[in-house]
């Protein structure tokens, strides 16, 4: 197998790997450390058309991108086709590759406002969106969704068409229903039958934590790109690894103590520039939770680490813990 590329509309990626948009992880310090890993885009975290509407300031912080980034996809969410379509043309000037709409966010909050994956209740929406987005701007609009809201309403095979026939760039497929949120297993057969049935570039997602599942997704599927989430938290090697398994058909060992060591050090600095000391110590927190997940002692170090109220206390955890 060997390292594919992508073509999102007019944007030409590296490689079909991809992290996934998740909200409270893929800011600009997270997204930075797996694009030096490999990956071939990135997705910030989903944002508020409305928010930013109303120009709301912790939303725009959430849309900061940096210069040597690469390429990185705008993740929108809401459920006003006029109010969508202008947002995405105002962000149209931004330093953004292509405009994805979020119509698979399971969470209470958002489907009971109309949005995420409660659109895939309702086709006629989603083709009123996507149509008025699509007028709107000139960069690629793309649109990512879920098997299914649940067995009473149209699957993701209908959605994809609705999709390609507004003219939207590639569809995003998570293979769960909105009821299964996380839980069991993803079904890769909506994937491939979503491929089966449009001609635009299919993204596969749900359960890719290992560089074997991506081949096997790619294999089973036929998909044109895979998005990691989850599998990348913690763990932004996941896109050399599976770069390099994609072209050799050997996965490299996981990373040891030392590197696990250095690359929590050097998130730590990152959050501490693009977000200060404070925030970096509090956020810090739940990252080391995922990087150490697994190793010797580290319910011990996770238990330090939310005591720590400096940088410097943190990064003293870390040496002492992982030497």
């Amino acid at each position: 197998m060997e390292r594919r590329k992508l073509k999102i509309g007019s944007v030409e990626l590296e490689n079909s790997l991809i992290l996934g948009p998740m909200a409270g992880v893929t800011d600009m310090p997270f997204r930075m450390l797996c694009r030096e890993q490999g990956c071939g885009a990135a997705y910030t975290e989903m944002v508020s058309a409305k928010a930013i509407f109303y120009n709301n300031k912790k939303t725009f912080e959430l849309m900061e991108v940096g210069g040597d980034e690469g390429p990185v996809a705008l993740q929108l969410f809401g459920s006003e086709p006029q109010l969508m379509a202008d947002i995405a043309a105002r962000m149209e000037e931004g330093p953004f590759a292509w405009i994805d709409v979020n119509m698979g966010c399971p969470v209470p909050k958002i489907v009971n406002n109309g949005e995420g994956s409660a659109l895939m209740k309702d086709p006629g929406k989603v083709e009123r969106i996507l149509t008025a987005m699509v007028k709107k701007v000139k960069k690629p609009v793309t649109v990512k969704f879920r098997k299914s809201f649940d067995e009473n309403y149209p699957d993701a095979v209908e959605f994809a068409r609705i999709a390609e026939g507004c003219g939207a760039a590639a569809v995003a497929v998570h293979g769960r229903t909105r009821r299964q949120f996380y839980s069991g297993q993803a079904d890769w057969d909506i994937i491939r039958r979503v491929k089966e049935a449009v001609k635009i570039p299919v993204i596969g997602s749900g359960d890719v934590f290992t560089p074997e599942s991506v081949g096997r997704m790619f294999e089973e599927t036929g998909c044109d790109g895979i998005m990691i989430a989850r599998g990348a938290r913690g763990n932004p090697w996941i896109f050399s690894r599976t770069l390099h398994y994609l072209e050799t058909g050997q996965a490299p060992p996981a990373p040891d103590k030392t590197e696990i060591r250095s690359m929590m050090l050097r998130h730590a600095g990152l959050l501490a520039e693009c977000k200060g000391e404070y925030a970096a110590v509090k956020e810090l927190r739940k990252h080391i939770g995922w990087y150490t997940g697994g190793l010797p002692h580290s319910a011990a170090l996770r238990n330090d680490v939310n005591q720590a109220e400096t940088l410097p206390q943190l990064e003293k955890l870390i040496w002492d813990s992982m030497s």
